[in-house]
């Protein structure tokens, strides 16, 4: 299947919701950010939303899902709607406002810390004793994979029912090749044998324009999309991997301070290291791919390059 992001224009979101409510919207503007979906902001009856349009209703419904575990710590807009438009689907939700995490400076950044990790405390602790499995989240809130061993070692697979299938083909044309692929997945593959089996939900995006900030604090975390079941620090990877390619977050020492938040709230993470780097390999593999299947090599050689030095890095003797 394939999808692609919606092109519309606020007179055919006016058109569309005057033929679904018969309560007028005002102040529609167009909202940036959004891989696989077009957003839109509008206000009805005084009250701010947002109205997004995409070719996957499972992205939507993940988002209803998740959106009733939210709470004081973990800002989740509730979603209201899920229905077809377009040829496609539409969800609405309350619109959180804020400055997303990604366009702050490293001052900036360093002062959110507390509240970001507040917020992934919030996501590990997520009760999910009612679901089953590991790795991406289904709409009936349960996973495929048996362990998160598989979901490590899954990020090889070129499915048709991926929305980036044909990945390899992309990767392989590529300047850089699937060479620094293979290798650093042959390396994962020794290097999470008989890793702890933690299961958490996991964001699994919380850059990419997904976390909104007001005075240092976390106010919504939006977009489910990509959310799994499995080791929780597949979301502090996010900003260790990034961490000297990504320039709001660059030359903040993520996982000391990570280490010294989970020394000041109790909390032993067993086996931390290896686990950390396995979590980090998966996720530059996984950004191979998804360059792979864009034909987007502005960032590849460096996260190549990564990937492999850091499936390198730890010795298992």
């Amino acid at each position: 299947m394939s999808f692609e992001k919606m092109k519309l224009n606020t007179d055919q979101v006016q058109s569309f919701w005057s033929q679904h409510s018969k309560e007028p919207l005002s102040d529609i503007v167009p909202l940036s950010g959004g891989e696989w979906s077009q957003a839109f902001g509008f206000k009805q009856g005084g009250e701010d939303y947002v109205v997004r349009f995409g070719q996957d209703k499972d992205d939507y419904l993940r988002d209803k899902l998740m959106s009733g575990h939210a709470s004081t710590v973990l800002p989740i807009p509730r979603v209201l709607e899920v229905g077809e438009a377009f040829d496609g689907y539409y969800a609405i939700s309350e619109r959180a406002f804020g400055t997303m995490i990604d366009q702050l400076d490293k001052p900036a950044m360093k002062r959110v810390m507390p509240s970001l990790f507040t917020t992934m405390d919030a996501i590990r602790q997520t009760d999910i004793s009612g679901t089953t499995g590991f790795g991406h989240l289904q709409t009936d809130g349960n996973a495929k994979h048996a362990s998160w061993y598989e979901v490590l070692l899954d990020v090889a697979n070129d499915s048709v029912y991926r929305k980036i299938h044909g990945w390899k083909a992309g990767l392989a044309s590529s300047p850089v090749g699937i060479k620094p692929f293979e290798e650093a997945y042959s390396l994962l593959t020794e290097l999470s044998r008989d890793l702890p089996e933690v299961r958490s939900l996991i964001h699994n995006d919380l850059l990419n324009h997904n976390v909104l900030v007001n005075d240092d604090k976390i106010t919504a975390v939006i977009d489910w999309a990509n959310a799994l079941y499995g080791d929780f620090l597949y979301d502090l990877a996010q900003f260790t991997f990034w961490e000297p390619i990504f320039e709001p977050i660059k030359g903040i020492d993520w996982e000391a301070a990570a280490l010294e938040h989970y020394k000041s709230i109790g909390l032993e993470v067993p086996e931390f290291k290896r686990r950390l780097v396995c979590c980090m390999v998966r996720m530059g593999l996984d950004a191979q791919a998804y360059y792979g299947f864009k034909k987007d090599w502005t960032y590849l050689a460096p996260v190549a390059q990564r990937t492999l030095q850091l499936a390198k890095s730890f010795n298992l003797s």
